[in-house]
């Protein structure tokens, strides 16, 4: 490649600020030249020095290793750089990998800075144990995720995950079985309108929740296929939506699953019911605080489509567990810099039956207090956290299939108690202990027993991030 192109190229590429002042270092390149500018710009940003640090050579054929050189010293201005430019670099940057390596510039050790894609992932190895429910093997899993984010351009960006799900290594299955597939939990496309307090998103999101990430979390936090524009402005953010649940339990209330009930009752079908997937639309508006902490109001309105499915009509089945809509409200305060304390209430408008404990439920209601001391980063070493919780949750409140909580199994009628630690013991590895204790039956189970609930739950993971 010639040097005039090649400094045709970095010109574009727009490496450093321009400096229409900046003295020519070169004899040969004489002020009424095509490539005045951009070679002038070039040298003042250092990015060429020339031959002999008085000639330019524009004519002169250059050799890789230089060409390498002046790749080299375009990334180092990175900073400076659009989207497209970064793309122009990084396809530069592939060309001359073998020279960059060689000037001990590790191409792979750049892809932050000079590509437009990014990737990161996660995987957790944990263990949960609740007696009679989850022991032995069936108490261990793992989940292993890769996210790939491109920058398409300055307003645009498309983020695709993949995830294997929680994998139980009580499984009789082979490794290779089809219950191990991989799948697509994040298909997304963020849009801002020119301005950084809009956003549109389309798509799939993995960990979608009711309340929003500041929120507790008690209801779902799973794959979700939606479409949703937010505005934030750093001191308020206003978000409204529509889409769809495309995980479940088995519980029923969401995607679909099985919704069976014991044979003894009277909601009883003889081989169960598949019911539809649930849809929401939403919105929450929260409010932001210098210190960190932050307050919201969210509600979410239910509905599923009508039809038929196995011979239970969708109307019947879903009658006895769906709820129509819900409303919440939460506060997280920042007290100090290391005191957090989180309220969370939330209140279901629904009339059924309560799955676990098979009673008539109406409206029921959640409260939730959390009180936390320290904070657990990841790319801090031997930071951690403590923290103790509580809950009261009134039969039905639950609406099945996942939860951004740590607890699992029943969810609701109960009151509860939690306590738990998170220590970072390298970068980007956590090692986090949960456990239950004082936790009751709120009303009477009919089926398990009124001790089924007050079976206390353990849990501890390994979660390492790249």
């Amino acid at each position: 490649m010639k040097a005039k192109v090649l400094a045709a190229l970095a010109a574009t590429m727009a490496v450093s600020a321009t400096c229409a002042f900046a003295a020519n270092p070169f004899v040969d390149v004489p002020t009424d030249s095509w490539a005045y500018k951009s070679v002038v710009e070039l040298a003042d940003a250092g990015v060429i020095q020339g031959v002999d640090g008085e000639y330019f050579q524009g004519q002169r054929n250059i050799t890789r290793y230089e060409a390498a050189e002046m790749v080299a010293k375009a990334m180092a201005h990175m900073d400076k750089a659009t989207v497209e430019q970064r793309a122009l670099i990084n396809k530069l940057a592939d060309e001359y990998a073998d020279e960059l390596n060689n000037l001990g510039v590790r191409v792979s050790n750049l892809e932050n800075k000079v590509g437009n894609i990014k990737f990161t992932g996660d995987a957790r190895l944990r263990y949960r144990y609740q007696n009679g429910t989850k022991d032995d093997d069936n108490s261990w899993d793992y989940r292993i995720r890769l996210r790939g984010q491109a920058q398409v351009n300055d307003r645009t960006t498309v983020t695709v995950g993949l995830s294997s799900d929680n994998q139980n290594f009580g499984s009789n299955g082979s490794a290779s079985s089809a219950e191990n597939d991989v799948f697509a939990d994040i298909i997304n496309v963020d849009y801002n309108f020119g301005s950084p307090n809009w956003k549109l998103s389309l798509g799939r999101e993995a960990e979608w929740v009711l309340g929003g990430p500041r929120a507790y979390g008690y209801q779902y936090g799973d794959v979700f296929d939606r479409a949703q524009l937010q505005y934030n402005n750093g001191k308020i953010a206003v978000t409204a939506g529509y889409g769809k649940f495309k995980e479940d339990n088995g519980e029923g209330f969401v995607r679909g699953g099985k919704l069976e009930f014991p044979a003894d009752s009277k909601y009883h079908f003889a081989d169960g019911a598949d019911l539809d997937g649930v849809k929401t639309g939403y919105g929450m508006i929260e409010g932001f605080f210098g210190n960190g902490s932050a307050a919201g109001v969210y509600y979410n309105q239910f509905s599923r489509a009508d039809g038929d499915v196995d011979g239970v009509s969708n109307a019947a089945a879903s009658e006895l567990l769906d709820a129509d809509d819900l409303w919440g409200v939460y506060a997280s305060v920042n007290i100090g810099s290391k005191w957090n304390v989180l309220a969370n209430y939330e209140k279901v408008n629904r009339d059924g039956i309560g799955y676990y404990s098979g009673n008539e439920v109406s409206d029921p209601e959640v409260w939730i207090g959390k009180v936390t001391y320290g904070k657990a980063s990841m790319a801090q070493p031997k930071s951690w956290d403590i923290w103790v919780e509580y809950i009261d949750a009134e039969d039905g409140a639950f609406l099945g299939g996942s939860t951004n909580s740590w607890r699992f199994g029943q969810m609701d009628n109960i009151t509860s108690w939690g306590a738990g630690v998170d220590y970072v013991f390298a970068k980007n590895a956590m090692f986090s202990v949960m456990q239950s204790f004082a936790t009751d039956t709120k009303d009477s189970q009919k089926w398990g027993g009124d001790d089924a609930a007050e079976k206390e739950q353990t849990r501890a993971q390994f979660v390492f991030a790249f």
